[in-house]
């Protein structure tokens, strides 16, 4: 992945390579409103993935998301926010941007197996 100074640079960056979209979250759905394209967890794949936090305030925190939709042949970026101000709703949506910023952050090492005897997690 580039490392990217800020958010705006990441944003500029990722529109000159293609993600020309705007998306926004919106409940279960990833959107563009532009296009009034509402995309299920299923229609999209998380590309890459940006965290930022800003520079005078820690809890101004947000991550942007280079979003490809195969279904709808489109290219976006989505910015959302964590930490603090991070939406908390449960939806299909959230699992998926959650599940690969773990997934691919995480060693091998680092990652919980299951003891098969026990049924725990082994630490």
């Amino acid at each position: 992945m580039i490392a990217y100074n800020n958010l705006v640079e990441a944003t500029n960056d990722l529109m000159k390579r293609g993600y020309t979209e705007n998306l926004s979250l919106e409940g279960d759905t990833v959107d563009d409103k532009d296009k009034n394209i509402h995309m299920t967890a299923d229609d999209i794949e998380i590309d890459e993935f940006y965290r930022f936090e800003g520079a005078s305030n820690p809890s101004d925190m947000s991550i942007v998301y280079a979003v490809t939709s195969k279904k709808y042949n489109l290219k976006g970026v989505l910015v959302n926010a964590f930490g603090a101000y991070a939406d908390n709703s449960s939806s299909a949506i959230l699992a998926k941007l959650n599940h690969d910023q773990v997934s691919d952050n995480l060693n091998r090492q680092d990652k919980p197996e299951a003891d098969a005897e026990s049924g725990t997690i082994a630490s």
